[in-house]
């Protein structure tokens, strides 16, 4: 007898054992593709109270088989500057699951429903790791990619330069509980075009700093005061010039590598030309290292051109990739 599969769309936020059921699923497709299926944001989004200003709507669309979660797909919505919405949706299905038209029958359920080409609204679908059958799905949908990430890799192997700061640059720590404001507008100023990490909240931030893996020792900043304490004596507005928050999380599984990674480097406009984003960079790596990491990775725009030649000429390789798909119908899609 074919095995029954039954699938369902919910809005709002997962309840307890939903939301434990998705990260195992998870964690089992991770386990063999060797990429997470849901961006770090996501997985934020999914553990928000909704009921906060910040929560952005959510819909989930699940697979069951019998009372098992075998396939799942969270589309995240937002609103754009223009007023106008967008959505950003990352599917998964058990390994142990697929070839059996799961994947097709989520994302038919979501056509039907909030990805329709008649929404009024922009529709963007991650396929992490670059994932065999994210092609496949967005071809049967007529779907077309847009964007490519690159997951980068530098292997301990690969020599270091020294760190060289500008004798007026002190770098010191990330203080939990004073630079948190600092770094929000730091951040949204380093990262003013870049659609998700230029974003971030308080609540975003909040979440990430209760996660297992923050480290506020591996949180640098470059502040421009003499004395490191990021702000000048006369009472002025912080002088942050840049930061790298580097992450190391603990293995998924006890013989895998311990991989670290350069989070998120940043350097506000204000402060480009004085090599802040390499020795920031360099810092970070080396903490990583010092620190076990067997290897160090990150995340980076393929059009990034100008971050991605930096990384290279580090000796970063690209290790995998993920794409991000648009609907062909899309008019804004060619512009992505």
């Amino acid at each position: 007898m074919a095995e029954h599969i039954r699938t369902e769309l919910r809005t709002g936020a997962p309840d307890a054992e939903l939301l434990e059921s998705l990260r195992r699923l998870a964690a089992a497709s991770q386990a063999v593709d060797g990429a997470p299926p849901f961006s770090e944001q996501t997985l934020v989004e999914l553990g928000k109270d909704r009921r906060d200003a910040g929560a952005a709507p959510l819909t989930i669309a699940c697979a069951w088989s019998n009372e098992n979660l075998v396939g799942a797909a969270a589309v995240v919505h937002e609103h754009t500057d223009d007023g106008g919405e967008q959505t950003l949706t990352e599917l998964t299905v058990d390994p142990q699951h697929r070839r059996r038209g799961v994947g097709t029958q989520l994302a038919s359920e979501l056509e039907s429903a909030v990805l329709s080409p008649e929404a009024d609204a922009s529709h963007r679908a991650w396929a992490h790791g670059g994932h065999p059958g994210g092609p496949k799905l967005a071809d049967a949908f007529r779907w077309g990619p847009v964007r490519e990430l690159w997951r980068m890799r530098l292997d301990n192997d690969v020599p270091l330069p020294a760190v060289e700061l500008d004798e007026s640059v002190t770098l010191r720590r990330f203080r939990p509980g004073t630079d948190e404001q600092a770094w929000l507008r730091a951040n949204a100023k380093a990262f003013i075009d870049h659609p998700e990490q230029g974003q971030l909240t308080m609540e975003d931030l909040q979440a990430r700093m209760a996660e297992d893996w923050f480290d506020p020792e591996g949180f640098f900043l470059a502040w421009s005061a003499a004395d490191g304490d990021g702000a000048d004596g006369d009472g002025a507005d912080p002088q942050l010039l840049g930061f790298h928050w580097t992450k190391m999380p603990a293995p998924e599984e006890p013989d895998a590598e311990q991989l670290g990674e350069v989070y998120a480097v940043g350097v506000l406009p204000a402060a480009q030309g004085r090599r802040l984003g390499t020795s920031l960079t360099l810092a970070g790596i080396e903490y990583l290292r010092a620190q076990g990491a067997d290897a160090t990775i990150l995340y980076v725009d393929a059009s990034n051109a100008s971050a991605a030649a930096l990384y290279k000429k580090l000796g970063f390789r690209v290790w995998d990739i993920d794409i991000q798909y648009a609907p062909l119908t899309d008019p804004d899609a060619a512009q992505a």
